[in-house]
């Protein structure tokens, strides 16, 4: 199976996975809004690095939880 086809089941059949997926897609969003400013401020750069790290945190999670999901399954 592969990776789409299990974050699709994983979006359907686990709470935890629907969270951080969320939560990934909106700091992905929030980061795009900071990227399209001429220049952020230094308070702006400290939270652009804060959520990178968490966007990240959230990457690994989803990556974690992707592999789990495939040591449950049979082999095909």
């Amino acid at each position: 199976m592969k990776d789409e086809e299990i974050v699709e089941v994983l979006k359907r059949e686990s709470e935890e996975f629907r969270r951080i997926f969320q939560e990934h897609k909106e700091l992905d969003s929030q980061l795009q809004d900071l990227g399209k400013k001429a220049y952020l401020t230094a308070e702006e750069e400290i939270e652009e690095k804060r959520m990178k790290k968490e966007k990240l945190s959230r990457k690994d999670r989803i990556a974690q939880l992707i592999r789990d999901y495939r040591k449950t399954q049979p082999l095909n």
